[in-house]
């Protein structure tokens, strides 16, 4: 039998784009990247567990700010190259600045306009 990894097309770092989808709303809270142990984790765990490339380890997302991402399914798309977590945002925060989703501008007359309001403030999380 073989490995369910082997079948995600991993770039050349070993990577693998995982988008997280909201399992209730279908909003796309956020996009972050996966290595073959991140994602193995989150299927384990039932909790999205990320590769931070910034930080160059494994980002257990709400290990700082408490705002879990438990997984409800994992999907990989036709080419085996993108990922999509349905998830719960527990704490209805995904993004760094406070806000439910890392997507809260618009392309509004060539700029660049905040839709979203912060939820709580990133100071008060982090």
């Amino acid at each position: 039998m073989s490995n369910w990894l082997d079948a995600v097309n991993w770039n050349s770092d070993g990577l693998v784009p995982a988008i997280a989808q909201d399992a209730q709303t279908g909003r796309i809270l956020m996009m972050a990247w996966m290595n073959r142990e991140s994602l193995q984790l989150s299927a384990e765990r039932g909790e999205a567990v990320y590769w931070s490339r910034s930080r160059g380890k494994l980002w257990h997302k709400g290990e700082t700010s408490g705002h879990i991402q438990k997984l409800h399914e994992i999907r990989l798309d036709c080419d085996e190259d993108v990922i999509v977590l349905q998830v719960e945002q527990l704490g209805g925060i995904a993004c760094h600045t406070g806000r439910e989703s890392c997507f809260y501008r618009i392309l509004k007359d060539g700029t660049w306009q905040t839709i979203d309001p912060v939820i709580k403030d990133p100071a008060e999380i982090y």
